[in-house]
């Protein structure tokens, strides 16, 4: 038994497709196949049953599958602690990020962040908090970019930044002629809002407390705050939108734009690791990376700011 070939059930496990698998593993699929046939020799378990489409794994095979993950990220551990020694800031550091995040912080830092570290391979994967929390605690990812701190023993969350919701609104609704929003104004008519799931939609819910939206909601579930974004502007609706976002608008986009009446709403992004994360001196390197490339005024919570 090797480490490679942990890898290589993991991978299959992953896609459930041996020549997915391989292709992920940069092998050949006949290669991948009789190294994980060599390791259910020496078990002498079938860990995959190969009859399904897609490939399951088996019962014995969950159980395998489930210690090799641990395995890996203890041997990943050891590789840490060597490069943490050395203060590296080298190799592959995986991090989820919400869709509500990415898109309008990564691109304020992360080109830079790339031509000045060349031999630190970031990888960035969007998914719902929830993803973000099972794919951390699973080692997939050595961190996540959420909005809230993450609650539980495996965790350890780290707050970054404050960021308030503001309203976007078409020309056609009624409080496009308002200066500001107030919670009590806003229902589920003409409302687009990410589906459910996402933390975004459901701090804006208990906000203006909407037990549903149901009207663009219903007809446009799994639309995208772009997307939303595009109806808006398009003459129909209104949507709500992150702080950052509204920095990469042009003039005429902005005229769409309405601050929420005080107490405005408002979110705090954290950068959440698990509690064995060993990697600091990269991970402080980000977090000042982060917060140097967000105004200053959203590292502090603000009067009349309420976090939700």
């Amino acid at each position: 038994m090797n480490l490679q070939q942990l890898e290589y059930i993991l991978a299959v496990d992953e896609f459930r497709h041996f020549a997915k698998a391989a292709e992920h593993c940069n092998v050949t699929q006949p290669t991948l196949s009789a190294m994980i046939q060599k390791l259910e020799d020496e078990l002498n378990a079938k860990l995959f049953d190969r009859t399904t489409q897609p490939v399951q794994p088996t019962l014995t095979g969950v159980k395998v599958i489930e210690q090799a993950r641990i395995a890996l990220r203890q041997t990943n551990l050891i590789k840490d602690i060597v490069k943490e020694e050395t203060r590296s800031l080298s190799g592959v550091f995986r991090i989820g990020v919400l869709p509500t995040i990415a898109p309008y912080l990564l691109p304020r830092f992360f080109p830079e962040l790339m031509e000045e570290y060349t031999s630190l391979d970031i990888r960035v994967t969007e998914m719902k908090t929830q993803d973000c929390l099972e794919a951390l605690k699973a080692g997939e990812v050595e961190a996540v970019l959420i909005a809230g701190a993450a609650e539980g023993e495996y965790f350890h969350s780290i707050p970054l930044y404050y960021e308030s919701f503001l309203g976007y609104v078409s020309k056609h609704n009624a409080l496009f002629k308002k200066e500001m929003i107030r919670s009590s104004e806003v229902s589920g008519e003409q409302l687009w809002l990410l589906d459910e799931g996402h933390c975004f939609r459901d701090q804006l819910m208990r906000f203006c407390q909407l037990e549903s939206a149901q009207s663009c909601q219903i007809a446009y579930r799994l639309g995208s705050m772009e997307t939303f974004m595009r109806m808006v502007e398009s003459g129909k609706g209104i949507t709500f939108i992150p702080e950052l976002a509204v920095l990469q608008l042009n003039e005429e986009q902005k005229r769409l734009v309405r601050p929420f009446a005080m107490p405005r709403p408002t979110r705090r992004i954290y950068m959440v690791t698990r509690t064995d994360f060993i990697r600091h001196a990269l991970l402080n390197m980000l977090i000042e990376k982060i917060k140097a490339s967000v105004p200053k005024e959203m590292l502090t919570l603000q009067n009349g700011q309420k976090v939700v």
